[in-house]
């Protein structure tokens, strides 16, 4: 089977969510504006949006509507944007840079880039919430009830605890790297593929085709994330490099080897696209989407 290239359709997803985030963020104005320039700062103008991409292509296998799943797929790009606003802080990972402009703490400053961060994420429940989204009040129901497990403490938040609490500590037991990158990084993915099918109402089967995929989609990204860490060129990653390193945290790399991370990487994605094998060719670029993420250099 032929592929459908998909750094063109990435690319083509990128520029809508970047017209639908403009549209669906507040407009600076008042005495509250400083910190909405900075939600907007945060959110818009960057990043490959492939957690957005994910979103339109998993409700595009159910036939859901184009601008309903926008909406959703905004609301992952909020959450996405205040954890990286906040992961970047002087007491989180420390960042200056991300995605090659300056962070939002050093943009604006740590009050404001809490606060940005507290507003993008209780944004993303107000546009799930709203029936823009979905007119089936349980669908919207769900969603909101699905992001909150993936970005609260059994998920995102929960992963960067024992992220934290694992720094400058002897680890060499993938299981629970693993365990901690499917919490930091791959409940938010997992979910940005669970509510297309939600949306669509797709059956149990399918949706848990769509998870499975999602599951392994994440640890390959991650893997690769970690292999850019000390291999990337931070010019064009936007962001420095070498910092899993010196916070002395363990990753994939640390425990397997580059050599052995790249391997596994590769595996996972081939997994990955297994798992869409209940999906006819709509589904060719969640295909490509599996090549893309192990092959990226940012």
């Amino acid at each position: 089977m032929t592929l459908t290239p998909i750094e063109p359709a990435l690319k083509e997803a990128a520029i809508f969510m970047e017209d639908v985030l403009n549209e669906l963020l507040p407009e600076p104005m008042g005495p509250q504006a400083r910190m909405v320039e900075a939600m907007r700062y945060a959110t818009i103008q960057g990043g490959k949006r492939v957690r957005a991409f994910l979103v339109l292509q998993a409700g595009r296998q159910f036939g859901v509507d184009r601008r309903a799943l926008a909406r959703t797929a905004a609301a992952v790009e909020c959450v996405h944007a205040y954890s990286l606003a906040h992961d970047d802080l002087p007491a989180m990972d420390d960042d200056d840079m991300r995605r090659g402009k300056p962070s939002t703490h050093k943009r604006f400053d740590e009050a404001t880039a809490i606060l940005a961060g507290d507003a993008l994420l209780t944004h993303a429940f107000a546009l799930l919430a709203a029936p823009e989204t979905h007119p089936d009040p349980h669908v919207r129901v769900e969603l909101v009830a699905r992001l909150a497990h993936a970005a609260g403490a059994n998920g995102m938040v929960g992963g960067q605890m024992i992220d934290i609490a694992a720094q400058g500590a002897d680890i060499s037991d993938i299981g629970h790297i693993t365990r901690l990158q499917r919490l930091k990084t791959g409940a938010l993915i997992a979910f940005a593929c669970e509510a297309g099918a939600i949306m669509g109402k797709a059956s149990p089967p399918l949706l848990r085709a769509l998870t499975n995929y999602a599951q392994d989609l994440g640890l390959a990204f991650q893997i690769v994330d970690d292999l850019l860490d000390i291999e990337g060129d931070p010019a064009v990653m936007g962001k420095a490099a070498g910092k899993d390193e010196r916070a002395g945290k363990a990753t994939f790399v640390t425990v397997l080897g580059a050599e052995r991370a790249r391997a596994q990487a590769e595996l996972l994605a081939t997994q990955a696209a297994r798992h869409l094998e209940v999906f006819d060719e709509k589904a060719d670029l969640l295909r490509g989407l599996t090549a893309y993420v192990v092959d990226r250099r940012a």
